[in-house]
This record gives C-alpha cells, structure tokens and sequence, in this order.
C-alpha cells in the first residue's frame, strides 16, 4: 500500500519572488473577476504560476485555446529555471483564517489506485459525483503541459493522528516560508527526512490494515478527496489515453501514472469544512419557488425537514422542505437545479451570495455545512455525496499552486 501515496520528484523554482509565483488555485472565484485581475496585477511580469494554470473563469472564452498554448510555451520556458528535488515528500503548515494552521504532506498519488466512480471499492476513492463533461476542457490543458501542478487535497480517516502529525516535532529542511497573496495567509515547506517518510508510509499502511480488519474489504479505503476532484479525473483521463500507446512496462514508470497532491488529516483542528452555496443565472426567481416547490412535492421523501434561504433583489426567504427527498439539503437543491438544466455557479462565502443573488436575473441559496466526522463512513455506505456538497474552508484557504512534477519523459 505504500506505493499508493510515495514521494515525488517536486520541482520548485529557482527564483525566490515566492510571493508572486503562488496563486490560488484555478476553481476559485469564479464569479469575481475583479479578484483575477488584481492577481495579474501584482504578479506582473514575474514568474509565476498564474502562467502555468487556467484559471476556470476563463475556461469558456473565446480565447481559452490562445490561453492553453501560452501555458504549454511557459512550461517550457519556466523549466530550465526549477530545480528538482528527486524522491521527495513536503511537509506543509498553511496558517490560514484566525491563525489556525492546517498541516499537509506533498507527494504524489498512484491513479491506478484511483476510481472515481459510484460505489468504487479501490484506494482512492471520490467524495462527489464526477461530471464526465468537465474533464475535456481540463484535458485539453493537461494534454499540452510538460508538468502538473497540484491543488489537489486528499484525506485521510487518521483518528489517532499518527501520520502527518509526528512530523511537527521532526521538521526538515526548511524549503519556503512567506506570505500568500490576497489574504491568504502563510505556507511553510519542510523536506521530510528519509526515516520519517518509512515512518510516515508504515502508518499509512496501518490504517489501511486497521480498514480491512473493521471492514472485511479486499481493498483498504485510506484516501478521500477533498478538493480538486475534477483535476484527479482529469490526470486519471490522461493517463489512461496514453497507457493505450505503452506496454505494461513503460506504463508502470511513466510520469503520468501519477498526480501530484496534498495529503490532509480529516481530524486536523485546522480543517473546517464550509457549504458550497450555489447562485444561479438567467432566471425569474418567482418562477424557481414555484417549480422547486413542484418538485419536491413529486420527489417526497422520509428525511427530516430542511430549510434552504434564499436571495433575490428586492426579497429574501426561506424554503421548507417536509419530506425530501435527498437526507442531504444540498443533495436536494441540486437534484432540482440538473434536472431544470439551470446555469449554476459554486460559491464560497454567504455574502458573496447574497451580493450576486441579489443581482437581476440572478438567485442565490445558501445551504448548511456537513459534519466532516461523517464523511467517510457517508461514501463507505453511499458511494460518492451530492456534487459540491463541502469544502475545505473559504476560497482563500484553498491550496495555493507552488510545487510542480514532470509528467511527460
């Protein structure tokens, strides 16, 4: 099992303007605008990750095409000026909102061990419903990168804290220490010492042993996504178009086979999850409560009773829900929202959905967090949760693009 989640081979850039070359990751505010345009701002002509990623406000532009070249041309350009520190895991301290510190390791996950389809009993497993349709554009970006950089969080159910948290005590080799841009707080790296790496993947392998025992499964479930569930997607696509042209040999030692990640404690104190609230666009809100209501008298259920608020300009309210459908409000909502086909966006933060739900045309829900305690034993039981149904704290928590890994040889 120690293969599933191993030390990579990380690149770092050689220049240390660390400030400018770290940008939050790309599924990140896209609604605001205005926020992408001050990180052009203060980035500027420095090297930057801003320049090796899409961010997905500009996924459907006319110019995406132009954008994903320029990306491929960086890379290369951007190569010559990283250095690679060969088999290697990162130990990561993110202080984030209210001076908590989340705790990581960077290293890279094993995409055979991955499957993100309902009920999969495989290693790796996804939270949420995988939308097929929003691979392609991701793997038109992917298809035309030399390297991966992650913003991709993946859990693990580690109660008694017994793999990443030793490593407080046994830091390494101090790699970066600064300042995120636009409030998002402070990242330290550390280079994790050979002896706690064994340590580290022993005490993987012991809560995989620890599942099998409980569980009586073949395949130990050690690795949940948190964030970036389309990006894996994504690079498992990738992979496995090109294992299509390798013998089994090559397939086994190619770069693509893996993905470059952040692994986290779901029991971390630091990590909180937050609703993903959603607003939606081009419709008249009146017209939405009454078809919600329709729907959920066709769709009764016997779960408890939910409440879901709502915010329109010139009106705000809540509706009540009896007998749904879905044990989950968001579960609910969404239903309603993919069957209506309705343009939906994901939104960190209720005053950013009150402020765009409040816009004409425009609605905004704002929907309950979810007890992170329960998260494993939900997918255990259930397969995969509602699409976006938490997150890993506010948009400017989220894992800021810095490492990078070779994907191609």
């Amino acid at each position: 099992m120690r293969n599933v989640f191993s030390p990579a081979d990380i690149l770092l850039p050689k220049n240390k303007n660390w400030e400018k070359w770290s940008v939050v990751a790309c599924d990140q505010y896209t609604s605001e605008p205005e926020y992408w345009e001050e990180v052009e701002k203060i980035v500027g002509d420095a090297p930057s990750t801003l320049r090796l990623t899409l961010p997905e406000i500009f996924l459907e532009n006319e110019d995406a095409p132009e954008r994903i070249a320029k990306i491929g041309a960086a890379m290369k350009d951007y190569e010559p000026e990283m250095e690679e520190m060969q088999n290697t895991f990162i130990y990561v301290e993110r202080t984030i909102s209210e001076g908590r510190v989340r705790r990581g390791v960077v290293g890279k996950i094993d995409l055979e061990a991955y499957n993100y389809e309902k009920g999969a009993k495989s290693p790796v497993r996804a939270t949420e419903g995988t939308v097929i349709e929003r691979i392609p554009p991701r793997l038109r970006v992917r298809e035309g990168a030399t390297m991966e950089l992650p913003h991709i969080m993946i859990l693990i159910d580690d109660r008694k804290k017994t793999v990443i948290e030793p490593l407080i005590k046994t830091k390494g080799e101090k790699l970066y220490d600064f300042d995120l841009m636009q409030g998002g707080g402070h990242i330290r790296g550390y280079k994790v010492a050979a002896a706690d790496a064994e340590r580290m993947q022993e005490a993987i392998e012991k809560l995989g042993e620890e599942f099998m025992e409980r569980t009586g499964e073949e395949n130990p479930f050690i690795f949940a996504m948190g964030d970036g569930n389309h990006s894996l997607a994504t690079a498992k696509a990738y992979y496995e178009n090109i294992k299509k042209t390798l013998s089994p040999e090559e397939a086994a030692n190619h770069p693509a086979r893996y993905a470059l990640c952040e692994i986290v404690n779901l029991h971390d104190e630091a990590l909180v999850f937050e609703p993903i609230h959603r607003v939606i666009f081009g419709v008249d809100p009146e017209e939405v409560l009454a078809d919600f209501a329709a729907f959920c008298k066709e769709n009764e259920g016997e779960n408890e009773p939910q409440e879901i608020p709502y915010y329109f300009k010139g009106a705000e309210g809540t509706i009540h829900v009896i007998k749904p459908a879905s044990p989950l409000a968001v579960g609910t909502l969404q239903r309603f929202l993919d069957e209506k086909g309705i343009k939906t966006d994901y939104i960190h933060g209720a005053d950013v959905v009150k402020r765009l739900g409040s816009e004409e045309g425009n609605m905004g829900f704002i929907l309950p967090s979810m007890d992170k305690n329960a998260l494993f034993s939900a997918v255990e039981a259930d397969g995969v949760l509602p699409r976006k149904t938490f997150s890993m704290g506010e948009a400017c928590e989220k894992r800021f693009y810095l490492e990078a890994r070779k994907i191609v040889k």
